[in-house]
């Protein structure tokens, strides 16, 4: 079974910052596959945040997190991290890891359709 943990949430003030890291199962950190962040905050529906492409770190956002999130990877920890400054209080969601797109850059996406595996999350609370 592929596993995703997710680490790295908490509480934290308006214009702060966390650090989220998801460690991915080998059978899913491949050369064409892509992952990424998503969140659901309550009463919403899950959004695309993040996606970075394992082969050339090619990176997708949504435009909300854009300027202040930084999705990233480590090939030699399978690690895959999103570096989240100047947090807002919108921002507070139960964030999961996803992985299990394929197809490199021709399929790369934020669309929740194209994930196949998530985490359990970890939720991100953020005080004004």
């Amino acid at each position: 079974q592929v596993q995703l943990v997710e680490s790295g949430g908490g509480s934290v003030q308006t214009g702060g910052s966390l650090t989220l890291s998801c460690v991915v199962d080998i059978d899913v950190y491949l050369f064409d596959n892509y992952i990424a962040w998503f969140r659901q905050a309550p009463g919403k529906e899950r959004e695309g945040v993040a996606a970075i492409l394992i082969a050339d770190r090619a990176t997708l956002y949504a435009d909300s997190v854009k300027g202040r999130f930084t999705i990233s990877r480590d090939n030699a920890k399978r690690t895959v991290d999103l570096q989240m400054d100047s947090l807002k209080p919108d921002d507070t969601a139960m964030y999961y890891c996803a992985a299990g797109g394929t197809g490199g850059r021709l399929y790369f996406s934020l669309m929740q359709s194209a994930y196949k595996y998530w985490g359990q999350g970890t939720q991100v609370t953020v005080s004004s």
